[in-house]
């Protein structure tokens, strides 16, 4: 039996994947942020301050990654540290005022990503679509969890 990539939800996903990406990438680079960082305009965009281990948990992101984004993103001047009130031995990571100043701009790029990639699909396809994938994510993060 030949393997047909259009009919492999794992292959399909993935290039829709890169093609996102690539999309993402070319907005993203026009307002000097790039698609790594998407997770903690998200997470810190609304003002908060979270801790560095918290932001890998919201973030679904490995610890050494997290630290590295950051230690970019503080030498870019797009995050700030400070000590935590109330834990002395960590600090909390918010972004600077330059950063908050490209959120709009991080969610316009996403939204308008997203209209492209969802255009052509009617509401209820979209609505569809995005609870199917849920419950991919949700099987496949299941599966991993199986594995620890």
């Amino acid at each position: 039996m030949e393997f047909e990539r259009e009919k492999s939800a794992g292959y399909m996903t993935n290039w829709a994947a890169r093609l996102f990406a690539r999309e993402i990438y070319r907005r993203l680079a026009a307002i000097g942020v790039s698609p790594g960082q998407l997770p903690l305009f998200f997470a810190l965009g609304n003002g908060e301050s979270l801790s560095q281990k918290a932001l890998a948990e919201v973030a679904a992101i490995e610890q050494p990654t997290m630290a590295a984004t950051l230690s970019r993103m503080e030498r870019d001047g797009l995050i700030e540290r400070r000590p935590d009130p109330k834990d002395g031995r960590s600090a909390l990571v918010s972004l600077t005022p330059a950063a908050m100043a490209k959120v709009v701009h991080v969610k316009g790029a996403m939204q308008a990503v997203n209209s492209i990639a969802l255009g052509k699909l009617s509401k209820s396809e979209r609505e569809k679509l995005l609870a199917l994938l849920r419950i991919v994510v949700a099987s496949l993060e299941e599966s991993l969890k199986d594995e620890t």
